[in-house]
């Protein structure tokens, strides 16, 4: 039964939470996420790798001119099929603050091919022409892009404030021509090559920031995690920049759980804890213990928090065998029957985030069951109330952690084998739980949850700590490596009804 309550209500809700949740508290969020500059800097080399593949092949229209060309005359001449190849970035930086987010890029290359093309008049011949392929190197080019972000609607919205693109020169090699064509085309297009590429680039970027400006607003405001919980995921304010960090928020509670608490008391709350995040993490997820009750709330209500344990490790405990001398009249009935245990959370379980550990408060009605041939028969009904610690620590992107038992309180509901000795039954019952049912649990927990991947990136040299009311989680990000985990036969599987250690 700890088992149950403790690893379904508490860790459940905690792997929800990490998994879905990602944001700040300005006005009503309950889940923060805070982007320092490493992790800023990530994010940006990301988007940089992405740009340098996506712009091209960027094609730039025909370009014609007239040029004189000393002793030749007038020419005529003509690039086509101008074709940015590829863009390699040589250095870039992001910079936040109250105007927004600015992407730098300098020293970056790149190369275009291109068919070259002229033709001129002699007194002698009617028209001379020639054509060829060329290739362009770009040198020095320099990029700024300024992007807004902001929350439209619960969603996030990034909209393209300035791009600017310059080129300190080109150097270009022709493929076959005549001597003098080298210079012409220098001279001819030079600065029509650089302007083009300029004005290419920007556009691209500016429909690059479009396209994904329209898959931030198509993202969902809401999760569905399970046929009766979803997760309500959408933004709450804009996000809050400064020259260190991004800070983000969502609401982060189940369904939509009816807590209008204001976000300006959470958010007070929260700035002492950004004070002291760590330095060196890209990201700081920062946790509200509502978070975890709306998910408490939510099981209840859908009435999920109930379990039939007909299987236990020492399953002579389940037969009435076992427990003749501390209630006889049970034996007597029922002599060497069979026994299952139907257990059902009473009222939605409490938890309190204090320092180092979550304290847990879960109230329980046990109903005694006996299998008398093929007839399933309550006999009696206990209320039972456990109180205990969870604590949890992260090594990589594995969640872990222990659980201890604090108080165990039992009364009886309701009998038909007559009145039960509670003590006896109680310190049976609380020695099962210390001595079969959380090692148990503590082994299982002590293996750890792998946290799934974002997208194949994965959560890298995690810390977890717990301060009042908030769950802190420091990391960093790295693509996601492939690891196995397994579990020992012996803790897959407690009982045969729906309550699973896995």
């Amino acid at each position: 039964m700890a088992h149950s309550i403790f690893i379904s209500f508490l860790l459940a809700s905690l792997l929800i939470s990490f998994i879905h949740g990602e944001s700040n508290e300005q006005q009503g969020g309950f889940v923060s996420v805070d982007i320092s500059n490493k992790g800023l800097n990530f994010a940006k080399n990301i988007l940089v790798e992405t740009a340098e593949s996506s712009l091209v092949p960027l094609e730039l229209p025909d370009i014609k001119k007239s040029v004189d060309i000393p002793v030749v005359g007038k020419v005529e001449m003509t690039l086509s099929n101008v074709v940015i190849n590829t863009i390699d970035v040589v250095s870039s930086t992001i910079k936040t603050g109250d105007s927004g987010i600015l992407i730098a890029v300098s020293g970056a290359t790149a190369n275009l091919t291109m068919n070259w093309r002229y033709s001129y008049k002699t007194w002698l011949l009617p028209v001379i022409s020639d054509e060829g392929k060329a290739s362009v190197q770009v040198e020095g080019m320099d990029i700024g892009l300024t992007l807004s972000l902001q929350n439209q609607q619960g969603s996030l919205s990034l909209s393209f404030l300035e791009c600017g693109c310059f080129v300190e020169g080109i150097s270009i090699h022709l493929d076959g021509g005549a001597s003098w064509l080298y210079q012409g085309v220098l001279d001819a297009f030079e600065g029509k090559l650089v302007s083009a590429v300029e004005d290419a680039v920007s556009t691209r970027i500016g429909d690059g920031v479009v396209k994904l400006d329209s898959v931030l607003q198509s993202l969902p405001n809401e999760i569905q995690i399970t046929e009766f919980a979803s997760l309500n995921v959408s933004f709450i304010g804009d996000p809050v920049m400064s020259n260190s960090s991004v800070v983000l928020a969502i609401n982060g509670l189940l369904n939509n759980t009816n807590e209008s608490i204001l976000l300006k008391h959470y958010h007070g709350l929260l700035l002492p804890l950004i004070a002291r995040k760590d330095p060196d993490g890209m990201i700081t997820i920062f946790l509200h213990e509502n978070v975890i009750k709306s998910a408490l709330s939510v099981y209840f209500k859908a009435d999920k928090m109930h379990w039939i344990v007909d299987q236990v490790p020492d399953q002579a405990l389940l037969n009435t065998a076992e427990w003749r001398f501390i209630i006889p009249k049970l034996y007597k009935l029922y002599p060497n029957d069979d026994m299952s245990l139907n257990i059902s959370v009473s009222s939605t379980p409490s938890i309190k985030i204090e320092e180092h550990q979550i304290y847990v408060m879960i109230p329980a009605d046990i109903i005694i069951n006996v299998l008398d041939e093929d007839e399933v028969v309550p006999v009696a009904c206990i209320s039972v109330e456990i109180t205990g610690w969870v604590s949890a620590k992260m090594l990589s992107s594995i969640l872990s952690g222990s659980v201890k038992l604090d108080h165990y309180t039992m009364s009886l509901k309701w009998s038909k084998i007559g009145n039960l000795h509670l003590f006896l039954v109680q310190t049976m019952m609380s020695a099962m739980l210390r001595t079969v049912v959380l090692p148990l649990v503590n082994i299982r927990l002590q293996l750890g949850y792998h946290l799934p991947s974002f997208y194949g990136y994965e959560l890298q040299n995690a810390e977890i700590f717990f301060t009042d009311s908030w769950i802190t989680i420091s990391s960093d990000v790295a693509p996601i490596k492939q690891l196995n985990f397994s579990c020992s036969p012996s803790l897959s599987t407690v009982t045969s009804s729906g309550m699973y250690m896995v």
